[in-house]
This record gives C-alpha cells, structure tokens and sequence, in this order.
C-alpha cells in the first residue's frame, strides 16, 4: 500500500545546480543533527561552499572519518571545523539504559555503538586530537572545534591543546 504524504508536510523541491563538487571554501563542517542548528546561516555560507557532515551529537565516529578523507583526497578540502553544542540530546544520555530500551524494542542488540558524551567541548576536543593524530587525512588540513550556544546563538572556539 502506497504511502499518501502528508498534506501539512512542505513540499521538496530541487532547483538543478552548475556548481562544482569541489566546495569552492575547500571547507568540511562536522555538526549534530539537532534541527535547530542551521550550518549554512550561522557560518555565512552558500550552497557548493563546504562539505557538512552531520551525526548525534557532532561526534568524530568512524564513519564521519570517512567521509572526511573521501572529502580531503577527492574533493580538496583542507579545513575541518567541529561544531558541538550545548543542550545536546546526547550529553549525558545513559548509553546502557537507551541500548536496553533498543534490545527490547527490536528484540536484539543493536549492531552500531551507541555514543554519548558527559561534556560537550571536551567531546569536541577528542574529536579534534582524533582528526589531528589521522594518518588518513591531508597533512596540511587545518582542524578546529567549536560549541554553539544554542540559548545565546554565540560559538565559541574550544581550544583543544
């Protein structure tokens, strides 16, 4: 049975697009998920500028590193900008009580890791070491972290040592 879209859902909607693969800022933003951070308006960008990548909780996994490198060696990006953010769903989320509530919901262990953090820039800072120590990406690429502060709408820079 087909599904009938919802009347009150907006419409999608796609204009074709000359530009090139390569974002022209040479940029990829790594961010959470969360639908109230929107990447393009609060770093000032356009489409085709930056490659961004987007998970619970901004976390670097091993799939975000994936796409990282495929955006480095293939596509020409040399900066990375980790963005955490407070009042994250994730911070401070019981990964064993969550995981206990998947089991019994499916009736099997989820097969992916279920992540958390208790501090949202120490987070970012692991993310950042992560990236920094990656034999896999560009030697010259340039990584920094950052927390939105979704209450102010201010971003500050976590140093990450």
């Amino acid at each position: 049975m087909p599904v009938e879209p919802d009347p009150g859902a907006p419409s999608i909607r796609w204009e074709p697009s000359s530009l090139p693969v390569v974002p022209s800022r040479h940029l990829a933003v790594v961010t959470c998920m969360d639908s109230r951070i929107d990447v393009f308006a609060m770093l000032g960008l356009a489409a085709g500028e930056a490659h961004i990548v987007r998970n619970a909780g901004a976390i670097v996994t091993d799939d975000v590193l994936r796409s990282l490198v495929l955006s480095q060696r293939k596509l020409q990006t040399r900066a990375i900008m980790i963005i955490g953010h407070t009042d994250c769903g994730v911070e401070g989320l019981d990964v064993d009580a969550f995981r206990d509530e998947l089991s019994e919901a499916a009736g099997q262990q989820p097969e992916f890791p279920l992540l958390a953090f208790e501090d949202v820039a120490a987070s970012v800072r692991a993310g950042v070491a992560r990236l920094r120590s990656s034999p896999y990406l560009v030697d010259a690429t340039h990584v920094t972290g950052h927390v939105l502060d979704v209450a102010h709408g201010v971003v500050r820079t976590v140093d990450a040592g």
